[in-house]
C-alpha cells in the first residue's frame, strides 16, 4: 500500500458544523441596567414580611404566653415562700404514744415561724424515721399555716437479750435497746438463749425463732390460772423453757412442735394435782421427756431450827 495514502487514512476527520462538541458564542440576552433597577420593589418586600409575620405568628404568641406563666409563677413562688401569710403557726401530732408531742416536736428540722413552702416534707420524714421508737411517718401541709404529722411507733411485746436487752415487736425483731433506767420494758417477758452473731448473719431466721417463742406464749396465756411467765428460754435445739415470774419455775416444755399444747395441758394436770407448799417448793417441770411421764424436781424442804429460852441475867447491885 502507498504510504502515502497510509499517512492520510490516519488524520480524524474534521466535526459536522452541527456537532456538540462545537462551542458558539450566544449573545448575552441580560439587559443591563442600573442597580436601582434590579431591587425588588417595595410591594414586593411588603408582601414578603406580612407573610413572614404571619408564618410566625403562633410561635410569637406561644412564646409570649410561656413569658407570661412563668413570669406569674416566678412571682407566685416569691410571694409563697416570703409572705408571712404562710409561716408555720402550729405544728399538729398524731399517734405517738412512747414519745410525747414535744419530744417528736423536737426532732422535727421544722420549728414555728417558718416559711411553710420552704419546709421540705421529705426530710421532716426522714428525720422521724432516724428515732427508734417511730416505725412510720408521714407529714402533710394544712394551709395556711399548720403542719401534721402522723407516726405510728413500734409497740414492744418482750425484750430480748442479744448481748444487751433490746424491744422486739411483733415481728420477732429488736428495734431500741432498753433503757433501764426509764424503766423500757417493765412488765414484759424476756427471750433469752438466742445467739447475737446468729442474729447478725441472719436477722430474718432469729426474728422467726423470737416470733415462735412468743407465740408459744400466748398459747400458755390463752388458759387463766397458770403462773405467769418472766422469761421464755430457748436452747441451741430449740428446746423451749418458761420461767415463772414469781419463783423462778423452770417448766420445760420441749421443742415448739404440734404437741406443744397437749404437753401443756399436762402441765395443768400436774399443777392441780400439787398442794401449796408443794408448789412453793417447786423448782423444776419437765414434760418432754416421755408423753405420760412428768418429771417434777423440789427444792430440800426448809429445817426448822428449835427456839433456846434462856433464862434473863439477874441484875446487878448497884
Amino acid at each position: 500500500m502507498d504510504r502515502s495514502r497510509r499517512q492520510g487514512a490516519s488524520r480524524p476527520p474534521p466535526p459536522p458544523s452541527a456537532s456538540r462538541l462545537t462551542v458558539k458564542a450566544r449573545p448575552n440576552r441580560r439587559k443591563q441596567g442600573s442597580l436601582w433597577s434590579r431591587l425588588p420593589r417595595p410591594q414586593a418586600i411588603a408582601n414578603a414580611c406580612g407573610r413572614a409575620v404571619r408564618r410566625s405568628l403562633p410561635a410569637l404568641v406561644g412564646l409570649g404566653v410561656i413569658g407570661a406563666i412563668s413570669g406569674t409563677a416566678w412571682a407566685s413562688y416569691q410571694f409563697v415562700t416570703s409572705s408571712s401569710r404562710f409561716a408555720i403557726t402550729d405544728i399538729e401530732v398524731t399517734g405517738n404514744h412512747q414519745l410525747s408531742t414535744e419530744q417528736v416536736r423536737a426532732l422535727l428540722p421544722a420549728r414555728l415561724g417558718d416559711n411553710m413552702f420552704q419546709t421540705s416534707l421529705d426530710e421532716i420524714v426522714r428525720e422521724l424515721r432516724g428515732n427508734p421508737w417511730i416505725a412510720r411517718a408521714e407529714a402533710r401541709r394544712v394551709l395556711p399555716h399548720t403542719i401534721v404529722i402522723d407516726v405510728r411507733e413500734h409497740v414492744p411485746v418482750a425484750l430480748v437479750q442479744l448481748g444487751n436487752l433490746y424491744l422486739i415487736d411483733a415481728s420477732g425483731h429488736p428495734f431500741k435497746r432498753v433503757d433501764l433506767s426509764r424503766d423500757e420494758g417493765a412488765g414484759l417477758p424476756i427471750i433469752t438463749g438466742l445467739d447475737r452473731t446468729a442474729y447478725s448473719a441472719n436477722p430474718d431466721g432469729v426474728a422467726t425463732q423470737a416470733r415462735n417463742a412468743l407465740d408459744a406464749l400466748a398459747t400458755w396465756q390463752h388458759v387463766p390460772g397458770r403462773p405467769a411467765i418472766g422469761e421464755v428460754h430457748l436452747d441451741a435445739h430449740g428446746v423451749l423453757t418458761l420461767v415463772t415470774y414469781e419463783q423462778a419455775l423452770s417448766i420445760q416444755l420441749g421443742v415448739i412442735d404440734a404437741g406443744l399444747a397437749t404437753r401443756m395441758q399436762t402441765f395443768d394436770a400436774t399443777w392441780g394435782e400439787l398442794d401449796s407448799s408443794e408448789r412453793a417448793r417447786a423448782r423444776a417441770i419437765h414434760l418432754d421427756a416421755r408423753s405420760d411421764q412428768v418429771t417434777v424436781a423440789f427444792a430440800p424442804p426448809r429445817v426448822t431450827e428449835p427456839v433456846v429460852t434462856r433464862p434473863a441475867a439477874a441484875p446487878k447491885d448497884l
